[in-house]
């Protein structure tokens, strides 16, 4: 595909592109530094609404990529900045750990099971059938249903593991109603990013692993696309899809020399 305008913003996504299974992959500590050099703004984004930018920036410090806390772009972010659009100062029930409860108390958000605004499904390592139950019990009774993400696996250095969209269909099935999904492929999720970080979809690239979740989201935002093989995508899965990222490389070493 021909070359659009200049980058000047760059969002990628974390797993499959920076890391793999807790290891850097080759050239990302090239390609963040190289992004802190030009100066131009960035998100690191993340379907994984466990952890606070602060926790992933400590993790990822950990394996030698140093990216600030405000460069950071989670789908519990997304979510906290959705409800509270949505309904400012409001209630919901939330199964989900620290990085989507702290980033819903952080918008003012009450965390509630009586009469909640807002059923709010996210990622944790343990979900409780005693707080699915109540999640369906308060869909049925009027709250709206939300997800911060429609991945139903997660990797794990075992193998694949049940993500929100997987329990987002046992609620869906018990209740009849589907949730509204935030996170990756959502382009509001992108565009939310963009405005927190000043920069346009017109001059804006995203960089992800995976063509269902990221290629998509980047396209339906607006933005230039650059799949990486060094995921869960191979190079023959590509022409599955009905649309095509606007280029493929090998892996983020390839992009050093784009910023």
């Amino acid at each position: 595909m021909s070359e659009r305008r200049g980058i000047a913003a760059w969002l990628t996504d974390m797993d499959g592109v920076l890391v793999h299974e807790g290891v850097p992959i080759p050239g990302a500590a090239e390609f963040i530094a190289a992004l802190k050099a030009s100066g131009k703004p960035f998100l690191v984004l993340t379907n994984n609404s466990i952890y606070t930018p602060r926790d992933l920036h400590a993790r990822l410090a950990g394996m030698g990529l140093h990216v600030p806390a405000e460069n950071i772009w989670t789908s519990a972010l997304a979510t906290a900045k959705f409800v509270d659009d949505q309904r400012p100062g409001g209630s919901a029930y939330v199964i989900g750990e620290a990085g989507l409860t702290t980033a819903l108390h952080q918008v003012g958000y009450v965390l509630t099971d009586n009469n909640p605004d807002f059923v709010i499904l996210g990622e944790t390592r343990l979900y409780s059938f005693e707080a699915m139950t109540k999640a369906v019990r308060l869909v049925n009774a009027g709250a709206r249903f939300i997800c911060t993400n429609p991945d139903e696996t997660g990797p794990s250095p075992e193998g694949p593991l049940p993500a929100t969209g997987a329990v987002a269909a046992l609620i869906t099935k018990a209740t009849g109603k589907s949730p509204y999904f935030i996170g990756k492929p959502n382009p509001l999720m992108m565009r939310h990013g963009l405005n927190s970080i000043g920069a346009h979809s017109e001059t804006a690239a995203m960089i992800g692993d995976r063509m269902d979740t990221d290629v998509l989201a980047g396209l339906e935002a607006g933005m230039e696309t650059f799949l990486v093989l060094s995921g869960l995508t191979a190079k023959d899965q590509v022409n599955n899809y009905p649309y095509l990222p606007t280029h493929v490389v090998g892996s983020i070493a390839d992009l050093v020399e784009r910023v």
